[in-house]
């Protein structure tokens, strides 16, 4: 094994220090990079034959340049940081690593769900600087506070996190509905196929789920907001660009939408400048569903073994 150059371009995410390189160690002369700058990728991966990337992209020209480069792993599910086309004509395997952060996602999903109906960070907030012990009753409340039970959530694609969302929801006493391409006939008992507009009209809560793709980009826009219950909320914790990001800081503005709950962005990090980070009852989280330590040991464990298996001639978990 040794002699085999495995280079992890931007480490840092995965593994601030919390976690041990032990499993993929066993496997080459390793070296780890927090981050790798686009201009640095080639003169790092020179002597590679494997890299692991989170976001770093590794485009055409760039394995053009590495003549010894065998396999790319990406530390994460979506892949599009890869050229898989280019990499498949140049006898390159890329793999990922599906499916290891579902409960977590579903977990930051009803996060910001239950942040907004219940609105416990604010009053923690309040109550830390004097506003209950000022009451002058036992209670007090000076935002909406909403009951899911009996409320329609609506979900935009009914994959592993999707479906995992829909049972939640079921346990909460919701109503769900999906858009999906699965035939109704398939669905779990208590979920009902919707079209689009009639999913965005009846739905207290909307929740994003799908891939992100040429079809599905900005399928929340000015237009499908308006088909919206006033008062609605929506949650990505899909993929940023799924939302006209204008459009929603918009909707809220105007206070046609109830409240954004997202844990991506278009831009990541956004711009100083997104109408989202000042749009009133936008709620932002840096983009950490994934980022469990339990989400991130599974990671982390699937990247040796995808890379183990790809050494032993039986590769798994390849895209493109």
């Amino acid at each position: 094994m040794h002699g085999k150059n495995i280079v992890v371009l931007d480490g840092y995410g995965l593994n601030p220090g919390d976690l041990s390189w032990r499993g993929i160690e066993e496997l080459g002369e390793l070296k780890v990079y927090d981050r790798t700058e686009p201009r640095l990728v080639v003169r790092r991966s020179k002597e590679a034959f494997a890299i692991l990337t989170n976001k770093v992209v590794i485009d055409a020209n760039i394995m053009s340049r590495l003549p010894r480069l065998k396999y790319i792993g990406v530390m994460a599910t979506g892949y599009n940081v890869v050229d898989v086309v280019a990499a498949r004509e140049r006898g390159i395997t890329v793999t990922n690593v599906p499916a290891y952060s579902t409960d977590s996602v579903v977990q930051m999903t009803f996060a910001h769900i239950l942040n907004i109906t219940n609105r416990i960070g604010h009053y923690a907030h309040e109550n830390r600087h004097g506003r209950w012990a000022e009451s002058p009753d036992f209670t007090y409340w000076e935002t909406p506070l909403m009951e899911l039970s009996g409320k329609t959530l609506g979900i935009v694609g009914l994959g592993n996190i999707g479906m995992g969302v829909a049972r939640t929801a079921m346990c909460f006493g919701m109503d769900v509905k999906a858009l999906t391409s699965k035939p109704s006939e398939s669905l779990p008992k208590g979920i009902r196929k919707a079209s689009q507009p009639d999913l965005m009209a009846t739905s207290d809560i909307v929740s994003l789920h799908c891939p992100l793709t040429p079809e599905t980009h900005h399928i929340v826009n000015a237009s499908t907001l308006s088909l919206m219950k006033p008062g609605a909320i929506l949650i990505n914790t899909g993929r940023g660009p799924l939302v006209d990001e204008q459009a929603v800081a918009d909707a809220l503005s105007e206070g046609r939408l109830g409240a954004y709950g997202a844990d991506v962005m278009a831009q990541e990090p956004p711009a100083a400048d997104n109408p989202l980070l000042h749009a009133p009852n936008a709620y932002l989280t840096p983009h950490i569903a994934w980022a469990t330590i339990e989400a991130r040991r599974r990671l982390m464990a699937t990247l040796a073994s995808n890379l183990w298996a790809f050494i032993n001639e039986q590769p798994q978990n390849v895209v493109g």
